[in-house]
């Protein structure tokens, strides 16, 4: 801190991959503002990262009365388990991810 001000924290990749299947795994079948405000990003880069978690086959998308609705697949939460896991080994020895 300098002056008062805070410490601004940027978040990794991993650590946002991680919010946005934590926020969908929370709700089941989640629309996309569900996830905005659990994950706490803006609609390009949100769109952005569920392309990639879609394209890792982390997450799937169905139609749910004419909206896409999201949710977590068996390799998505094998990611957040083992995201866990790291996040506590790191988190032994003092460290943040």
């Amino acid at each position: 801190m300098t002056n008062g001000a805070p410490v601004l924290r940027y978040r990794s990749k991993g650590c946002i991959f991680a919010d946005i299947l934590r926020a969908i795994q929370e709700g089941g079948k989640v629309k996309i503002t569900h996830i905005l405000y659990k994950a706490n990003l803006s609609h390009d880069r949100l769109t952005k990262y569920l392309d990639q978690l879609k394209e890792a086959g982390l997450v799937e998308t169905t139609l749910e009365e004419d909206k896409t609705a999201y949710a977590i697949t068996p390799k998505g939460d094998k990611f957040l388990m083992e995201f866990r896991r790291m996040e506590e080994f790191a988190d032994a020895f003092g460290l943040e991810i």
